[in-house]
C-alpha cells in the first residue's frame, strides 16, 4: 500500500531554515521522480521542486537559489532543505510523485513568521 508521509515543519522566523522530509512506503520509490508541492489557504496546491530517481534537480523559480530538493533512494525518503524562508513561504507542504498521482499524505505545515 502507498503511503507518503510528511515530517519537519514548523513555525520559523524569516530568513530562518527548515529541512522537511517525506517518507514512502511501497516499492515503487525508486522508479518514479518524486516532487514537493505546496498550498497555502486560498490557493491551488503548486508544485515546487521534484528530483528525478538519478537526483537530477529542479526548483522553481519562486524558491531557485534558497530550497533544494533531494532524496535517499536507500530510505525510501525524499527531503525539501529551505532557507531563508519568507513570509510567503508559508504553507502546508506535501510530497507526491511528479504529477500527484500517488495518494496524498498529511502534509506539514510551514509557518513563517516573527
Amino acid at each position: 500500500q502507498v503511503q507518503l508521509v510528511e515530517s519537519g515543519g514548523g513555525l520559523v522566523q524569516p530568513g530562518g531554515s527548515l529541512r522537511l522530509s517525506c517518507v514512502a512506503s511501497g516499492s515503487f520509490f525508486t522508479s518514479y521522480t518524486m516532487a514537493w508541492y505546496r498550498q497555502a489557504p486560498g490557493s491551488p496546491r503548486e508544485l515546487i521542486a521534484h528530483v528525478t530517481p538519478d537526483g537530477s534537480a529542479t526548483v522553481v523559480t519562486s524558491v531557485k537559489g534558497r530550497f533544494t530538493i533531494s532524496r535517499d533512494n536507500a530510505k525510501n525518503t525524499v527531503y525539501l532543505q529551505m532557507n531563508v524562508l519568507r513570509p510567503g513561504d508559508t504553507a502546508r507542504y506535501y510530497c507526491n510523485a511528479l504529477g500527484g498521482r500517488l495518494p496524498w499524505g498529511p502534509g506539514t505545515q510551514v509557518t513563517v513568521s516573527s
